[in-house]
This record gives C-alpha cells, structure tokens and sequence, in this order.
C-alpha cells in the first residue's frame, strides 16, 4: 500500500550575512511542507548557500545539503538528504587531491577523526588541517554555466528544455604556502613515494611465496579457514611465509595483527634473509612490546601495550638494515639497528612466527595455540629523481599553482555535479599526472561480516562525462569512478574491512597532461544523485530526470529512416517518403556506400546537393561511420603489450596519424555539406596506446586521455551546429543524443512473431535508465543478418498486420527506430498506416517521450503495459495496454498514477474517443477494464 510521500523544504532563509566577500543567508534546519516532491514538480527547491550559526557553509536547495567546514581548512562535515532527514556522510576526507610533477597532493580535508563510523559536530574544531595540503583562499557563488554549445532542434523536442540547467555553483580556491612547501619537503622521503614492487593483501597465496609450517600440531597453519595470511599456531612453533628479496628492493612494511597470539620469540613478524643469518622484527605479545633480532643478539624493544594492530619496517641502507614499528602506518619509532657486512644482501623475506633466530624449528615447549594474521605487504624500491636536492628550493613554484575544487548544485532536484581545475601561474609548465575530483566517506547500506560477491553500495546514483565503452552508465566503474574498500575505517563490521563505501572519482589512468604557465586543466565532472528511496522505479525516474537535466540534447527524438543505399535515386526516394508520412530524418546507414572519410570535392558536393534537397523537404539527412573494431595498419593502430587485444578486437588509436586525419575530414564534410546527422558506430571504447611515435600522444599514461579528448571535441562541436548524433556508447553527457535501447543484432534475424515480443522486452527493459528518446530500436524492412524471408517485412504490403504492430510497439513508447531498407511504404495502405503511427506519436509526443512506469513486462502469455508520466504536461499519463494472443482479452487492470501528479478524479480517453471521468482511491491507483482484441492494443489518455 502506497503511503502519501511528505516533502520538505528543508531550510529556513533569513537575515543577510557578509561572509567571504558573498552575501549568504542564515541557515536553519526547519522543515518547510512542500506539497508535491521533485519527481511529480516542484519549484521551490531553489539552490543557494547559507550559513550556520557555527559558522558552516550549507549549500542546498531544500531537497539535499553538503556543508563545509573552513576554520582550518575546507572539508565536506555533511551530506543530507533533507526529505527522510538522511546523513550519507560518516568521514571527512579531502576535498579533492591532485599529482603535479610527481608530487600527490590532497586539496582540503582535515585529519583527526576519533572513529570513521560518525562525525560528531564537537570533533570537527579539533580536527586540523594537513599541513602539505593545498589550503583555501577564497570562494565565490555563481550561475550555472554551459558546458558546451547547444544548437536546439526544438521541433525534434517534446518541450523546451533549459540549457544549462538552473542552479548555483559554489567555487573554493586553494593555493600552496610556504608552510605546505616545507612540510612537503619534509615528508618527501616517506615510504608513500618510494616505487612500489609488490603489494600483497593476501587475499590469495601468489606463487611467489613458499610456506614453511611446523608439523608440531595439526592446525599449524599459514592458511586458516581460508584465510590466507591468518596464521592458527601453537605459541612457540614456526609458520611463516618466504619469498625472493629483489635486488632493488629497500623497504619491507608488514601490517600485522597480533590476535591471540601469546608468544615473544616466536611472534609474528617480518625477517631479512642474509647469507649466514637473519634479522628480525617481531610482535612479542606476552611483553608488549616490539623486539628486534640482528642477527646474533636480540636488541631492546619497543613498548607498544596492549595494541592488536602494529606495522613493522625493515630499511635496507648502504651499511645497515634499520628497523622500526608503529601503531598506525604514519608515525615510526626506531627499535634498532643492525651492520651490513661487506656486499651482505638479503635474499629472502619472512613473514611470520619465526624462531628466536629467524628460522623454522619450534621451541620444546610448544605453549597453546593461537591466531594472528599478515594484513598487508609491500616492498618498495627507491625515490624517483624528483624528490632528490634542496626539495624547498625546487617546490617553490607550486605556490603559484592554484586548484579550483568547482560544485554544482540544481534547482528542484537532489543533484550535486563537482569538478576541479588546476590553474598553472608558475611561470613554468607543469604535468598533470593524476587527481581525484570526489572523495566521499559514506555510511553502507548493509551489514556484513563475511565477504560479499556483490555489494550492495551506497545509494547515491553516480555519473561522469568520462564515460566510454559501451552503452550502459555501468562503464564508468570501468573509467572514472570506484566504490572501494576504506583502510581508516577500521571499526566497520566486515572481518576484513573490505566494505565498499568510499567513493573515488578519478581516472584509471593518466591523464598525463602538460600544462603551459598560463594555462589551466580542467577534469572531468561528476554528478551524484543523493536517492531519498532504494524503490527501483523512483530511483531510475530520478536516474532519468537527472539525465535530462544534464544532457537535454537527450530529450530530441527525431523520427528516422535507415537507407540501405547511399546512391542520388535511392536517397532522394528515402527523403520523399520520409516527407510523405511525416518522418523527420533520412540515413545513409551502414553498407550502403555512404563514406564519411571521402573528402575528395565530388563526393562533397553530391552530400551537399542531397543535404540541400533533404532540407527542401524538412528532412535532415546524415550517414554512418565506423571507428573502432576496424584494423588500419600497424603504424595507426592502438599499440598494446603482447598479449592484449583492443576491446573491440581491432582498433585505430585516434591520435594516430590516421586518426587526426580522419576526424579532420568529418570536420570538413559536415561543415561543407549541412549533413544533420552524424551515426558514429563502434565509437572511443578506452583503448590505451603504447606508442610513443604517435603524434598526438606520449605513450600510454596520455593516450586514453587525449584520445577521448579528440573524440568528444568532435561531438560537442557536432551539438554546437545542431548535427544529431546516433552513438551506440554513454556520451550523452558529451553530446551524443542516442544509445541503443535493448540492442542484439541476432534478434532481427528471428521470426517475425519472436520479434514483436522481444522488442517490446527490450523496451521494457531498457527505459529502467533510460527515456524514451534516448535509445533506438530497429526494424528490419529487408534481410539484415540472416533469417531469411521469415525474418524480414519486405513485401511491406505483404506483411502490413506485423508492420503496423512493430509501429504501435515503438511509437507507443515513444521510441524510434532505425526503419532500414529501401523505403517506408509500398502501397496507398502501406503509407496509410505508417501515417496512422506518425500522426498518433506526434499528436501525443510530449507524454509520449516522457518517463515510463513499469506495469506488467511482455513475456508473450498475457498483456503487457507501460505507462507514460508527464506531471508537468496537458496530458499527465498515457497508458499503453498490448495483448500478444490469438484471442481477445478482457481485463481488469489498476495502474497507479501517482507520477503523473495527479490526486483525486482523472478524465480518461480510450483510443483518443470520449473522455470519462475516473476517481483514483488512497493509493492513486485507478482500475481499468481492458477489452483488446487478438494481437492488438489499446491506450489510454490520462488528464
């Protein structure tokens, strides 16, 4: 039973304030009744930034909140959202964190937490700023801004959409001083900057280490339960784990916790194998205390009480191997040292409870047993050329590099966006290496002990314009965002702290990019919806809503053919028939001799004329293009390690030579031409390229970034000249106006029946994250990939009842398809219908492309039903009712109307005939009596 959803305002706005240069209004937590929520309308949630009696920042519109600290430095102390009075934040973490030249530094953030479950408002004024992090200096509040140029084709649009969306952007400035510069030179030769050659959480036994367990007792093992690096050993018997010390190794750092573990000569540690003897470090349980073995005595030790967790260090120097312990990863103490003797070098590492001297025998008495675990290991080489000389000296040009950490927040819906850039005044350029634009720190939904195949994570609905690869949003897991596990939060619930609930938004790679003093960098961005409800349907309407909002070139969903012949006769007859029955877009598929790298002046102005024609009819016309999954030669083609293949099996790099050449001639005959529309198949899917004789890249660590750069440059000059763009990856947020809905090629080749129930599945299915307008289908008018007559419409005439019901599939849910062949009707019947269709989508073509409610999906053994929503439009539903049997049906269907906003008595219309007026009881739910005949449908008019 559906309960009346309470929405609230949120915020109470009074009193002016001046507060860093901005006029900002005190903010108050009193929750203001708003009627309807941000799914079913609303235009009270208006974005701003205020302030709280303590002296936070609150940025909100009523619906969700982020709240800054900026006493000590900035740092995210909450994220609300406002309706079921929901804190996500439990950490606070820097804001942003960027690699210039080698150096990581954090932006914002404060350290200091007491335990990473909470944040509790008296622990922020304790908590301080990281001294080498880049500090705020100033922030300002602005109109949202344009990504991009936007050409729109409103006659393509259900309603004018604003661009950019409405909202705020708040702006904090950072810069480096001299304090920061010092404490980075201090902190340069820490282990974190050292090359990293392995590091092992013993999630699995790698065939690099060889185990060594006492026989002395059965449940002596380096493997316990499964769990590898969990030692289960009696007291005074050896279990340890070995492998090779590579010669360019420095550094061993071996987390250990000591369990129950009760010995002191036998406890877990970490040991150097030298030619004629070993040295260890090693947790002396019983004593409390961390000893050191050099070799032939056992030094004094380190009292560390009654800790469980301890990290041991070995330092391989000229003359010496030092060691050192601490109780949490950052502050080291000396436990002692031990002389290298000539060329003495180690050999092997040991990690484990070794003997009083490093080795494998057991003591007589053998003690009782216990547990203790290896939780991490990592070898490290040595520092990278830039952190040697006078460190303060050579840093002091990074106080002129400012980063600007950039969030968005929108009017009217519970969407925050974040980005940064890297402003380069040095007077010298600078290399980007890596950043991350988002850390956040959020609660887990679910609680669990043991390991999980699947998380469930948090439920804020993440997205980037960094996206590539194919065409769902799930890919950007696989580009630019992470739900990883958190090592400070050591008080979580999961045995092995493996909880995924710190977000990272960052590259996987690169992006490598030089900066020119004077220039700056921007990343890409993010946007996080906070959801107010785990309800599948709610949480991909907000999915949608967003999606619109932030890529409203989406909401354009022009009626198209596919003409499988590019010739003048074939193109012109395609465009007169389009005109004819009311289609809106002509083209030149794939295979049919349209070539968009033909720059040669004839070929040119043939498209021109057939553009000039096209236009005479109101007709945009455009062809298909193959990038990726085509092999050019070995000089053009992504260079990857032996081994590797490219995603689609072959692949061009674009900043070959060949691929600037290819995207210079789009450039050109799109200019030239007036073409419309643009079909770019098998699009960037993330291949890195290894070369480094290309000229647009360096090697691999660039070439994914520059890349995608060439690629999407291209689509958002296609958005600024108004040029449709068909791409069947995630680039909406690029430019890209259409993916494909439920694209399988093979379905096409199956019997016509299959085909009519599989394709209302595949919109059933794919309209969960998606509009209507923004996926295609497709009809194939002749053969496509086999299936013979069988599969194909072809005599149209011929088949006219199936023809008519692919139409009332798609048209019905307002999704187009590409219709491919050599022509949309061939007989005054033919043309007749596809008109009936055309004129149905567009007397109704705002509710139409607006979201779907998921009724009841195909399955082919009883109806099937999907309702538009448009709270905002004349007609606020349109349900569409098939039935899929050989006989007629009659039935009794409730349908909730609740999205469609409205409360009490809706007026309903059957097939466009009289209107009937309808009462919705408590649950918004409206019953209504079905008769469809055999394999038809009906619809419905709600207002």
């Amino acid at each position: 039973m559906r309960k009346k959803i309470i929405f609230f305002a949120g915020v109470l706005f009074c009193n002016t304030l001046v507060f860093g240069q901005i006029k900002t209004n005190q903010f108050e937590r009193e929750k203001i009744l708003v009627d309807k929520d941000w799914l079913v309308g609303t235009d009270q949630a208006k974005a701003g930034l205020f302030k709280t009696k303590e002296g936070y920042l609150v940025f909100s519109n009523g619906l969700v909140s982020r709240t800054f600290t900026t006493e000590h430095n900035v740092a995210t102390i909450g994220l609300d959202e406002m309706r079921t009075n929901t804190s996500f934040l439990r950490s606070v973490r820097p804001e942003a964190s960027v690699t210039i030249d080698g150096f990581q530094l954090d932006v914002g953030g404060l350290d200091g937490q007491q335990v990473h479950n909470y944040l509790l408002k008296e622990w922020i004024p304790n908590m301080k700023a990281n001294p080498t992090a880049f500090k705020m200096v100033d922030y300002r509040l602005e109109e949202t801004k344009e990504r991009f140029s936007w050409m729109k084709r409103q006659s393509w649009m259900p309603k004018d959409m604003p661009w950019p969306p409405p909202g705020k952007e708040l702006i904090f400035t950072y810069k480096l001083d001299e304090q920061a510069i010092q404490a980075i030179a201090g902190r340069s030769q820490q282990d974190v900057n050292r090359q990293v050659l392995v590091n092992d959480d013993f999630k699995k036994l790698t065939a690099d280490w060889t185990l060594k367990q006492s026989k002395a007792h059965a449940r002596n093992s380096f493997i316990n339960e499964g769990k590898v690096g969990e030692i289960m050993a009696l007291s005074n018997s050896a279990v340890f784990a070995e492998r090779n010390w590579p010669k360019d190794a420095k550094v061993v750092i071996v987390k250990i916790n000591k369990g129950t573990d009760k010995s002191n000569d036998w406890g877990p540690g970490v040991g150097l194998v030298l030619k004629d003897r070993v040295v260890k470090l090693n947790v002396r349980s019983s004593e409390g205390k961390v000893g050191f073995y050099d070799g032939k005595k056992l030094q004094s030790g380190l009292a560390i009480g009654d800790a469980s967790e301890v990290w041991l260090r070995l330092e391989r120097k000229d003359k010496t191997i030092e060691a050192t312990a601490s109780l949490d990863g950052l502050d080291w103490k000396k436990v002692g040292t031990s002389t290298l003797f000539g060329n003495e070098l180690p050999a092997l590492v040991r990690v484990g409870k070794m003997d009083s001297k490093g080795g494998e025998t057991d003591a007589v008495t053998l003690g009782e047993e216990g547990r203790s675990r290896i939780e991490g290991f990592q070898l490290y080489g040595d520092f990278p050329s830039q952190f040697a000389g006078d460190l303060v000296t050579k840093l002091a040009y990074l106080k002129n590099v400012e980063v600007d950490v950039h969030y968005e927040l929108y009017d009217n819906q519970p969407v925050f966006s974040k980005w940064i850039t890297v402003h380069n005044k040095s007077g010298k350029n600078i290399v980007v290496n890596a950043f991350k634009s988002e850390q956040l720190a959020v609660f887990e939904p679910e609680s669990s002990v043991d390991q999980r195949e699947r998380w469930l994570l948090p439920n804020i609905t993440v997205e980037t314009d960094y996206n590539f690869g194919g065409m769902s949003e799930e890919y950007i897991y696989s580009s630019s965002v992470a739900w990883k596990k958190d090592s400070l939060y050591t008080t979580q619930v999961h045995y092995d702290r493996e909880t995924l609930c710190l977000l990272e938004v960052a590259p996987k790679i690169g992006p490598q990019q030089e900066v020119s003093s004077g220039q700056s960098f921007n990343s890409f961005r993010v946007w996080e919806l906070i959801n107010d409800s785990w309800d599948r349907e709610r949480k991909s309407l907000g999915y949608r809503r967003m999606m619109r909002s932030i890529a409203p070139w989406a909401t354009e969903n022009p009626i198209l053919m596919h003409v499988r012949s590019s010739d003048n006769e074939s193109v012109k007859k395609a465009i007169d028939q389009s005109a004819e029955v009311g289609f809106e877009m002509v083209i030149m598929t794939f295979w049919s001799g349209f070539e968009a790298e033909d720059d040669s002046p004839e070929n040119i102005a043939r498209m021109k004329e057939l553009a000039d024609y096209a236009h005479s009819k109101n007709i945009e016309l455009g062809g298909y293009s193959l990038l990726a999954s085509r092999h050019i030669d070995a000089k053009n083609d992504v260079v990857l390690p032996e081994g590797k293949r490219p995603r689609f099996g072959s692949s061009p790099c674009v900043e070959s030579e060949w691929g600037q050449a290819y995207f210079k001639k789009l450039y050109n005959l799109y200019d030239k031409t007036g073409l419309g529309i643009f079909e770019h198949d098998g699009s960037y899917p993330g291949d890195l390229c290894y070369a480094t004789d290309h000229p647009g890249h360096k090697d691999e660590h660039d070439s994914q970034w520059n890349q995608f750069k060439r690629v999407t440059d291209f689509y958002k000059w296609c958005r600024s000249k108004g040029i449709y763009l068909n791409i069947p990856d995630m680039y909406f947020l690029n430019g890209g106006n259409k993916v494909g809905m439920g694209y399988r090629e093979a379905n096409w080749s199956l019997p016509r029946a299959q085909q009519e129930i599989i394709e209302r599945q595949n919109i059933f299915d794919g309209t969960w994250l998606k509009s209507p307008s923004m996926g295609w289908m497709f009809v194939p008018l002749v053969e496509y990939q086999g299936g013979g007559k069988e599969a194909t419409i072809e005599p149209l005439k011929d088949h006219l009842p199936h023809y008519e019901q692919r139409m009332a599939n798609l048209f019905g849910a307002g999704v187009q398809a590409c219709y491919r062949g050599p022509q949309l009707y061939d007989t005054p019947e033919t043309k007749e219908v596809v008109k009936k269709w055309v004129n149905f989508y567009k007397k109704h073509r705002e509710v139409l492309d607006s979201d779907i409610i998921h009724l009841r999906r195909p399955d082919g053994r009883d109806y099937d039903a999907i309702l538009h929503v448009n709270p905002t439009g004349l007609e606020k539903g349109l349900l569409m009712v098939y039935n899929p049997l050989d006989e007629p049906i009659k039935r009794k269907i409730k349908v909730d109307l609740y999205y469609t906003g409205l409360t009490d008595a809706v007026r309903v219309s059957e097939l466009d005939g009289t209107e009937k007026s309808m009462t919705m009881n408590r649950n918004y739910e409206v019953e209504f009596e079905v008769s469809i005949p055999a394999r038809s449908q009906t619809w419905y008019v709600i207002k």
